[in-house]
């Protein structure tokens, strides 16, 4: 949670934004069924959204904020909250009404339970299915079951899967652990996922060895440990930033970058010869042999090239010869 205090919008104002982080709420509490074990748990986010940045709509001669109101299509005035109901338009213009309490018969039964309904190896699911962690924190008297449970996954290297009933709908998750922590995930079922099979892509037959060598070793330049303090959001830091010159009354350069080009098939060598040279100047020392690797594979290619050459000419010769007798 955080609340800030702004100073008007005057050229020259300042801004100030106060911080103030709490423990979040719980979002979900009941247990995990693990065959007849009852684990009672809550679930605790386990991710924290970066401070979003809003901008409100204005009227521009006098920034005067724009209010969104419920306008009847047919009488053309406000309708209160009183007079609004759901519906859902199976057709053009055509809706089928659908009542709260319609709604509410057709929540889960149970909305106190995660049923464990299989473990599975975690690499057999596709990386797409997941989408929102959770911590599962046990809660009193349950302590003793957690850890059995927690230690079992951790032990098997596998992963549970159940259903349960969040935010008045039917949730898939996946159940597994972190450190300590058992941490629920919220899966998207199967329908919700785009198959490859809908788009084109390129064969592996496309590839060169030797083009495949440079970038491999082009990869093991750029290797390291995971440090996710190194990832930062530039985008919200330059707004920040934006907001605040605009503030102090500031010139704003409004130059727009340029979009980055494909690289051509012909110059792709050359790009990944590049490429190793600049990883070479970045990692210093260590990445000499990988470079001179690199630099031989490109020669190597080139030679071939050069092969192939004479025998694409000749085979355009023998199909010109076919076609003038």
């Amino acid at each position: 949670m955080w609340t800030s205090t702004r100073a008007d919008s005057s050229p020259g104002a300042r801004v100030r934004v106060r911080c103030y982080f709490f423990a979040m709420a719980a979002i979900w509490k009941g247990a995990i069924s693990f065959g007849l074990v009852n684990i009672p748990i809550e679930l605790r986010t386990a991710v924290r959204d970066n401070d979003g940045i809003s901008f409100r709509q204005l009227h521009e001669k006098d920034l005067s904020p724009i209010h969104m109101d419920r306008i009847c299509n047919l009488e053309d005035k406000t309708v209160p909250y009183s007079e609004i109901v759901k519906g859902y338009e199976y057709t053009k213009g055509k809706f089928v009404v659908i009542t709260d309490e319609e709604l509410k018969a057709a929540q889960p039964g149970s909305s106190k339970a995660l049923d464990i309904i299989d473990f599975v190896q975690e690499s057999e699911i596709d990386p797409r299915f997941f989408e929102t962690p959770y911590f599962c924190v046990p809660q009193k008297g349950g302590e003793r079951a957690y850890a059995l449970l927690r230690e079992t996954i951790r032990n098997t290297k596998m992963v549970g899967i159940g259903k349960f009933a969040l935010r008045q709908r039917e949730s898939l998750a996946a159940i597994k652990v972190i450190g300590d922590a058992i941490v629920l995930e919220v899966m998207r079922f199967g329908n919700e996922l785009v198959p490859a099979t809908e788009f084109t892509f390129p064969s592996a037959k496309e590839v060169k060895p030797q083009e495949l060598s440079m970038a491999e070793q082009l990869v093991a330049q750029y290797s390291t440990t995971f440090d996710a303090s190194k990832y930062t959001d530039d985008y919200r830091a330059y707004i920040m930033r934006l907001i605040d010159d605009k503030l102090k009354g500031k010139e704003i350069s409004t130059e727009e970058t340029a979009e980055p080009e494909g690289t051509p098939v012909l110059d792709l060598m050359a790009r990944l010869r590049e490429s190793l040279e600049q990883g070479r100047k970045r990692a210093g020392g260590d990445a000499e042999a990988a470079a001179e690797e690199g630099e031989e594979a490109a020669r190597e290619a080139k030679a071939e090239e050069q092969e192939e050459e004479p025998k694409k000419a000749k085979k355009g010769t023998r199909s010109k010869s076919r076609k003038t007798a």
